[in-house]
């Protein structure tokens, strides 16, 4: 498994050839595991302004993700919203657990890390399908 030079994708060798995988598919699969786990309101901005998190749309929701290759293992951070009155620490460790199963069913490739970052708290209307 090697890094390309402009980092955007990871290459790694197997018997039939060479796979590359870019890191945007990564942060793809990585947020839509996230956003199965209940709890989880939606992928956040890496970047808090005033001190509040930003939605992401569900298209832009890889935005919220960040992908990092450290000696042939994937780290991966999340940025995430969750749901007003959930154990914090309960809903991170299943985004972490399910993320983690996913990348390594679906790429074959160790996960050293997933580190979920909690960018705010967002209470739903009764109303409002989760």
């Amino acid at each position: 498994m090697t890094h390309t030079e402009r980092g955007e994708t990871i290459r790694y060798q197997t018997e039939q050839g060479c796979i590359e995988v870019s890191l945007m598919a990564i942060a793809a699969i990585a947020s839509e595991a996230a956003l199965e786990c209940y709890g989880v309101v939606g992928m956040a901005s890496r970047w808090l302004r005033d001190g509040l998190g930003e939605l992401l749309t569900r298209d832009a929701s890889h935005r919220g993700v960040e992908v990092h290759l450290h000696k042939e293992e994937l780290i991966v951070d999340l940025y995430i919203i969750m749901e007003y009155g959930v154990r914090i620490s309960e809903v991170a460790r299943n985004v972490m657990s399910l993320v983690r199963f996913r990348l390594e069913k679906i790429l074959s490739m160790p996960v050293a890390q997933v580190n979920v970052h909690v960018q705010g708290l967002r209470v739903s209307s009764q109303d409002e399908p989760r």
